[in-house]
């Protein structure tokens, strides 16, 4: 046990994590020359367009030190803070961490967010300052802000460049040297956790683990603590960029086990694994739930895809363990599923994902917060969707979400992030100057306010510098209001929202007009309400498609014109009352981009 490492690399989004990543599978020789790419641990092809990192990695490398080989088990994790529960779950599996800022852009919002949780689990911290060959790198600035924040000399700071390579070399032997090797008892009882898992068409379910205590053996009878079920373990192995198998995992290692579950419900990320024949006493705590803070209905495009939904989702919970989902039905959209996500760009992401990995095409309604209704009954509700909001007469009051967010910018746009601050119903709780020309804001503010477009609009405003985190504090009181939107008189229940009193009639005539836009013109009128209750706060009319009626009548009486028009009108109003209006995709999309 003395020989492992277990680390994960932790930074705010693009501060070369991955790059830093290559660069020590390079050194370790991990990988040979042809296959080593950019971005090799990014594997899926939607992480190399957009740049970022969706999922946590884990790779094995060998490191020899003083003439001794270490295995370093090496998790690269995401930076958006959409993902940070991946990064909750490297932490939670690692001793140690190497704490990344970029030499340019300074100390951001989510690196304090990453610290905190790295120290919260006790991991030692090697601290790396990124990017110094750049020319914009101010290297001792940004060394003393990170001495400020974690309390360490600046000769402690590596200054690497992970694009060149230029001093990466020691940061290998800091890691045998720091991060302290993983503690455990090598004859106890297995107790391992389970921080990912994949599923593959021919072999099952694959559960990658950490082991706390004992060790596991092909041929083992083991159980998962969450479910009780028992398996017999059909292969177990190391994690390189391949999975491959040994003979067996020993204390303190990570690895890969493979006991044909067919079923995804039968593996929980965060479950603990022990052997049938001689249990561990009870499963390895500190193991958070993961908590959504945006929900969307999913909907397949043809209503008999219902089933395959179904099974598609599932398969996928098991590769991403912060996506949740319950069976909901809609009037408008028929049969589909209430998804829990932890921010607007996971929902895109997974959108994505399911259409490229499954071949899945769905429709999504308009995103929400999860809120908490107070009945006159003395009831408490917990009202996901705005259609399952109780009467208006049975409503003592409504609370919603309140978020305690960070934002680090220069100085600068100090004025500009206020206003859209205050915009959003923030409060000021109070502002820090970390150096001269940069401030950190911190605002309470509700969670519904920031789930369409506040980071869109704080990055246009702070020219991409501003860097934001948050998390939840508790449940205010709020005024709120579901405002309808009316297609043809009926009510279009995905198109629903709760929404503040003071922004209801601005919203309600933005949507109006957008729609006017999205929505086909059909052979009758359509009007587009938008309501509160039996209020009509904004009104667009979709006009109709018209076929001209009057084209064989070459002069003669106006009355035989006047004729011709009357019953054409008493067709299009009997085509009216039994005509449906069918809502575009684009519709529901476009909600989010309104542009206030």
């Amino acid at each position: 046990m003395k020989h492992i490492r277990n680390f994960c690399i932790i930074a705010h989004i693009d501060h070369g994590k991955s790059t830093l990543a290559d660069r020590l599978l390079e050194l370790t020789q991990t990988l040979g020359a042809r296959d080593m790419e950019n971005q090799v641990l990014d594997d899926m092809d939607l992480e190399k367009e957009k740049g970022i990192t969706i999922k946590s990695h884990a790779i094995q490398m060998v490191h020899h030190y003083h003439g001794e080989a270490y295995k370093l088990n090496l998790i690269d994790t995401p930076g958006h803070v959409d993902f940070s529960y991946e990064v909750s779950r490297s932490i939670a599996s690692c001793e140690g961490a190497l704490l990344v800022v970029d030499a340019s852009q300074g100390v951001q919002a989510q690196t304090i967010s990453n610290l905190y949780m790295a120290i919260d689990h006790g991991l030692e911290i090697i601290p790396v300052l990124n990017k110094i060959d750049m020319e914009s790198a101010q290297v001792e600035v940004v060394t003393d802000e990170i001495c400020d924040l974690i309390g360490c000399k600046p000769d402690e700071v590596f200054k690497v460049s992970a694009r060149t390579g230029e001093g990466v070399a020691p940061i290998l032997d800091a890691i045998v040297e720091k991060i302290p090797a993983p503690e455990g008892d090598p004859d106890g009882p297995l107790q391992a956790l389970i921080f990912d898992s994949v599923f593959n068409s021919f072999r099952g379910v694959i559960a990658y683990f950490k082991v706390k205590n004992g060790s596991i053996r092909k041929g083992d009878k083991v159980k998962f603590f969450a479910t009780g079920m028992d398996y017999e373990v059909e292969e177990v192995g190391i994690l390189k960029m391949k999975l491959i198998p040994a003979a067996e995992i020993g204390c303190g290692d990570v690895g890969y086990v493979i006991t044909g579950i067919k079923s995804a419900v039968e593996v929980k990320v965060g479950d603990t694994i022990t052997h049938v024949a001689r249990p561990c006493a009870e499963a390895i705590a500190g193991f958070e739930e993961v908590k959504p803070m945006v929900f969307a209905g999913m909907y397949p495009v043809q209503a008999d895809k219902f089933e395959e939904l179904r099974a598609v989702l599932e398969k996928f919970q098991l590769n991403d363990a912060s996506f949740v989902y319950e069976p909901e039905s809609s009037l408008a959209l028929g049969s589909g599923f209430r998804c829990g996500f932890l921010g607007l760009l996971h929902l895109e992401i997974v959108q994505e994902r399911l259409f490229r990995e499954f071949d899945m095409d769905v429709i999504t309604t308009v995103p929400n917060v999860s809120y908490k209704v107070y009945t006159t009954q003395g009831d408490v509700m917990d009202v996901h969707n705005p259609s399952g909001l109780p009467a208006q007469t049975l409503i003592d009051h409504i609370e919603e979400p309140y978020i305690r967010a960070q934002i680090i910018s220069k100085a600068e746009f100090f004025g500009a992030i206020m206003k859209l601050c205050l915009d959003r119903r923030g409060t000021l709780i109070g502002q820090h100057y970390i150096t001269a020309d940069r401030v950190e804001l911190t605002y309470d503010m509700p969670l519904s306010e920031i789930v369409f477009d506040f980071y869109d609009k704080l990055k246009t405003i702070s020219k991409g510098y501003a860097s934001f985190d948050y998390h939840v504090m508790d449940f205010r009181p709020a005024r709120l209001v579901r405002l309808d939107i009316l297609l043809n008189g009926e009510p279009a229940d995905a198109l629903s929202t709760l929404i503040h009193e003071d922004n209801a009639y601005t919203f309600g005539r933005k949507m109006c007009e957008k729609l006017k836009d999205l929505i086909p013109r059909q052979q009758f009128d359509i009007p587009i309400q938008a309501a509160i209750g039996a209020k009509i706060i904004a009104r667009e009319t979709v006009k109709q498609v018209r076929k001209d009626v009057t084209a064989k009548c070459y002069g003669g009486d106006v009355t035989r014109k006047r004729k011709l028009l009357e019953k054409q009108k008493e067709g299009k109003k009997r085509m009216r009352q039994i005509g449906t209006v069918q809502v575009p995709q684009s519709a529901f999309m476009a909600v989010l981009k309104l542009d206030s």
